[in-house]
């Protein structure tokens, strides 16, 4: 419950496509060193996300782990920080490209921890967690940030600033002002520019769809809609990768992060995505 496991795929074809996207050759024992890493900063900033959260929790979320006094907050402060450490450190064994830029998505996933629930710009940190993944991945991979990673980061970042502005309303089972959801059209563009075949039309024409799915659920506003549109988002992560991968002509890949959408589907329905 504390790691939300069930959306880890999403943080795995997040790593596939910041490879893909770098232009470099494949290499099956570099890239699971890397979707380890990118596991444990996932995994680790959701146990801090609980441990900064826990006093807000038990107002408002007293199910929680921490507040149900399941384990104690100094517990998860330690095992989100030492999590963290880890991710970076592997990210060095890589290369030290991967090392500087896991210190940066280190950093942003404990400023977004901290600060979420403090100022309105929140979404824009987690946004950056996200860039920060393709860019890790691209150093990984033995590439850089070229203009490919920049931009679908872009896409990703915003993708990821809609959702989370939406996520910071379900405790209250509604959300305020729908405008900042626009943000979601920015990846659609991204992937739109990039067309070059049927294979890239079909996943944008997927993720589209989906994405009016759980939009819907914003508009409708029943009870529970919030929790279930913000899930589909989160989701919908592995479809914007699985598109912006299959412009690159890597069709394959496509298909494995298209996989993790619906592995996060599945874990979902069996552990909480939120």
């Amino acid at each position: 419950m504390l790691g939300r496991v069930s959306n880890l795929p999403t943080v795995w074809s997040n790593g596939l496509a910041g490879w893909v996207l770098s232009g470099q050759p494949a290499d099956f024992a570099g890239l699971l060193i890397l979707l380890i890493s990118l596991s444990l900063f996932y995994t680790g900033g959701m146990y801090l996300n609980d441990a900064f959260d826990a006093e807000i929790d038990a107002q408002e979320r007293s199910v929680r782990p921490i507040p149900m006094g399941i384990v104690s907050r100094s517990t998860i402060f330690g095992l989100g920080f030492a999590m963290l450490a880890g991710g970076v450190l592997i990210g060095f064994t890589l290369n030290f490209g991967a090392g500087l830029a896991g210190l940066a998505l280190a950093a942003s996933i404990v400023l977004y921890d901290w600060l979420h629930k403090k100022v309105a710009y929140g979404p824009l940190i987690m946004g950056a967690c996200r860039f920060f993944t393709y860019v890790m991945a691209a150093y990984a991979a033995g590439g850089s940030a070229n203009d490919a990673v920049l931009i679908g980061g872009i896409g990703l970042f915003c993708h990821t600033v809609g959702l989370t502005y939406a996520a910071k309303q379900e405790a209250y089972n509604t959300i305020g002002a729908t405008w900042p959801l626009w943000v979601l059209a920015v990846p659609v563009v991204v992937i739109a520019l990039h067309l070059n075949g049927a294979v890239p039309l079909v996943l944008l024409a997927i993720y589209v769809a989906w994405g009016l799915y759980a939009l819907r659920f914003f508009f409708r506003r029943a009870p529970g809609d919030v929790p279930r549109g913000v899930v589909g988002l989160i989701a919908g992560i592995s479809l914007f990768d699985a598109a912006i991968i299959a412009t690159t002509g890597a069709t394959l890949v496509a298909v494995v992060a298209l996989l993790s959408f619906a592995a996060t589907l599945a874990l979902q329905k069996l552990a909480p995505g939120t």
